[in-house]
């Protein structure tokens, strides 16, 4: 199954750089330094979990490949939005991202910037668009989830907690809520935007968001864990900050071997929410097996 996942990943990732790139042209003018950055955002490599978590869940309820990736494309450019304004010297101040410049150092602070506005709007356009789903109402509901997976009550709010994590006594409780806000609420859009392209039914959605949720805490617990254990060139950018700056984490707080016991109980809660779709959902079963056993 390891091998038909990373083949069903690549194939996914693929498709996607190919909208990308479609969707993102680069105008003449001076305006072209700023697409050449929103493109240089959003092509820096990549695992693509979170549009392979669209693509998949839409296959669940048949929906048509070209609306599961206008929405993977919207939720790659907000994802990468962030990443963008993470890096910035007044966020993470991270020099690399993916074994790369970030985007702030190949072009500038300001360009960066300005690239990340334009990806998270470019996002939303996206969403609106009839190309996303025929029916308005469905356009509009992807909009709100996203928005609100997105927004001041869910991503930037995580970010937030997290830039305020050196001063604060940060138990379990709290890093649980920060990471569920600042990575779980966009995964979690990611496997419920399938549901809402095909107008799945309350429990089927239901099951969805329970595995997202399962699915980003141990997202989070392997990033903890390959902050601790990795090795930086195959990670491709700075480990072992959260420690030098005090911040709390899983690891930090449980300890190495029982936040590993943490993560994998997490995948086994993870698949069985996914029983109600039989092997159909066989790929989403294996994926969050393969997130924690990954070494980059």
């Amino acid at each position: 199954m390891s091998a038909l996942l990373t083949d069903a990943m690549q194939d996914s990732a693929a498709l996607l750089k190919g909208e990308l790139e479609r969707l993102l042209p680069i105008a003449e003018g001076p305006e072209s330094r700023l697409h050449e950055a929103m493109l240089y955002g959003v092509l820096n490599g990549g695992k693509r979990i979170r549009p392979f978590l669209v693509m998949q869940t839409a296959q669940l309820f048949s929906v048509a490949e070209s609306c599961a990736l206008r929405t993977a494309a919207a939720i790659e450019m907000l994802h990468s939005y962030s990443l963008v304004h993470d890096d910035l010297p007044a966020m993470d101040d991270d020099d690399l991202r993916r074994g790369q410049p970030t985007t702030h150092k190949k072009f500038d602070e300001a360009t960066a910037i300005l690239a990340g506005d334009a990806l998270l709007t470019k996002a939303f356009e996206l969403l609106a668009s009839p190309s996303a789903h025929s029916d308005p109402q469905v356009r509009c509901e992807l909009v709100a989830e996203l928005a609100h997976a997105a927004g001041g009550m869910g991503m930037i709010a995580g970010q937030m907690i997290d830039m305020r994590a050196p001063e604060l006594e940060a138990d379990l409780a709290l890093v649980t809520r920060l990471q569920q806000l600042k990575t779980g609420r966009l995964i979690g859009f990611s496997c419920e935007a399938g549901a809402i392209l095909g107008k799945a039914a309350p429990q089927l959605r239901m099951a969805l968001k329970a595995y997202a949720h399962d699915l980003g805490l141990a997202f989070q617990i392997a990033d903890d864990l390959l902050d601790v254990e990795g090795d930086q060139d195959k990670v491709g950018k700075a480990l072992r900050k959260d420690a030098e700056q005090g911040k709390a984490t899983f690891v930090s707080l449980l300890g190495v071997e029982p936040a590993r016991a943490r993560a994998n109980m997490l995948v086994e809660q993870a698949e069985r929410h996914l029983d109600a779709f039989d092997e159909k959902a066989d790929l989403l079963r294996a994926l969050p097996r393969f997130i924690v056993e990954r070494s980059q």
